[in-house]
């Protein structure tokens, strides 16, 4: 009979035991990543607590786990509740603290629930002992946030609402090179992408790519000034920690700007095995066609060089698509106490998901592709 234990860290958990779960494809879910959250101090000051839910076997081995985190706020995890949460207040109730199930600071699609073998049951055993622990514990809900199709499924099976929204990820076509890309793209938006380049090279800017695991400890702080000047231009919080970036350096790939010889942006980009995953970017003055440049056509060319099959950019903005970023779904599923509210939600998420679907269609016909 399986044994369902619920901890705070991972401090004691088996990271061969971990990965044997996760696999090695999505980094986020890795155990160095979930980890390196905990001990680079990227979680407790801003509202995550974790809640681990391990499953093993009559012999102690692990066999299913979710990364959990109990919040006080809604910040960090890009499928807004602020609404939700504003209509538990004026109906005089909590909404905080709830469950959400997610990746901290991260809207990338892939598993959250680990399971032996992928195995249904498994996963089904760990999302009903989640919506059991909220039950006693008083939380409002629980949240899946950004699950795989493959945890969607089942995740549909015990959870009452479930909502979608648009991301933008480019697909490697098996291109040879890059104007090989360009060549699958109308005339009018090659063109707008080959004057972006241009620009950039015209400013004798020079782009270096590095793995994270090559960078010096000057190079080390000039990205992470980059990473916190943006946050600071948009008067958010640099949650990530250095010593988290530079415990993960194995799964960095870092892109830098020079101009005369000095460095003046830079992105962070995480690599799975088939996908790169666009991160954070800074820079210390505007060029033309600079941010262009660094965080999508170097990256796209990153993909082709290496044959990986797709590049995510990050969350929201439609102005990726001209770009040959296309819409794709991205899921969510939710679990509230209240009876009240959920019938009040399931109605409001079927008006919201007809909305998305014209949305969508919307999206698809902005397709720069010539045979979209």
């Amino acid at each position: 009979m399986p044994q369902l234990h619920i901890c705070d860290s991972l401090r004691d958990i088996s990271p061969q035991q971990w990965n044997a779960l996760a696999g090695d494809d999505n980094p986020f879910i890795q155990y160095e990543t979930l980890r390196a959250l905990e001990t680079g101090n990227c979680l407790y000051d801003y509202g995550w607590q974790p809640r681990y839910f391990l499953l093993t076997d009559n012999k102690g081995r692990l066999i299913g786990a979710m990364p959990a985190y109990e919040k006080y706020n809604s910040y960090g995890e890009f499928v807004f509740d602020w609404a939700w949460a504003d209509a538990w207040q004026r109906a005089g109730l909590r909404y905080y603290p709830k469950l959400v199930i997610s990746i901290p600071y991260s809207p990338c699609q892939g598993p959250r629930i680990l399971a032996l073998n992928r195995e249904a049951s498994i996963k089904s055993s760990l999302i009903k002992a989640a919506i059991q622990f909220a039950e006693k514990s008083n939380y409002s809900s629980v949240h899946w946030l950004f699950p795989d199709q493959d945890d969607f499924t089942v995740l549909q099976q015990h959870t009452p609402l479930q909502r979608f929204d648009y991301q933008f990820h480019w697909h490697n076509h098996n291109y040879n090179s890059f104007d090989d890309f360009l060549a699958q793209l109308t005339s009018k938006k090659r063109k707008n992408i080959k004057q972006e380049r241009r620009k950039v090279r015209e400013q004798n800017i020079d782009i270096q790519i590095l793995n994270g695991t090559e960078l010096s400890s000057e190079q080390w702080n000039t990205i992470y000034r980059f990473y916190q000047i943006t946050f600071m231009k948009k008067s958010g919080s640099p949650t990530l920690s250095l010593d988290f970036f530079k415990q993960i350096a194995e799964k960095l790939l870092i892109i830098f700007a020079e101009h005369h010889q000095q460095t003046v942006a830079g992105a962070i980009f995480i690599r799975g095995r088939n996908t790169l995953y666009g991160r954070h970017w800074g820079c210390f003055e505007d060029y033309k066609g600079l941010h262009f440049e660094v965080c999508y056509y170097a990256g796209i060319e990153y993909c082709i060089r290496h044959k990986i099959k797709t590049f995510e950019p990050g969350a929201q903005g439609e102005h990726k698509i001209p770009r040959g970023f296309l819409p794709v779904k991205t899921r969510s599923a939710h679990w509230v106490a209240e009876p009240e509210f959920e019938r009040i939600l399931a109605t409001h998420l079927q008006q919201e998901a007809a909305a998305m679907e014209d949305y969508g269609q919307q999206l698809m016909a902005a397709s720069p592709f010539k045979n979209s």
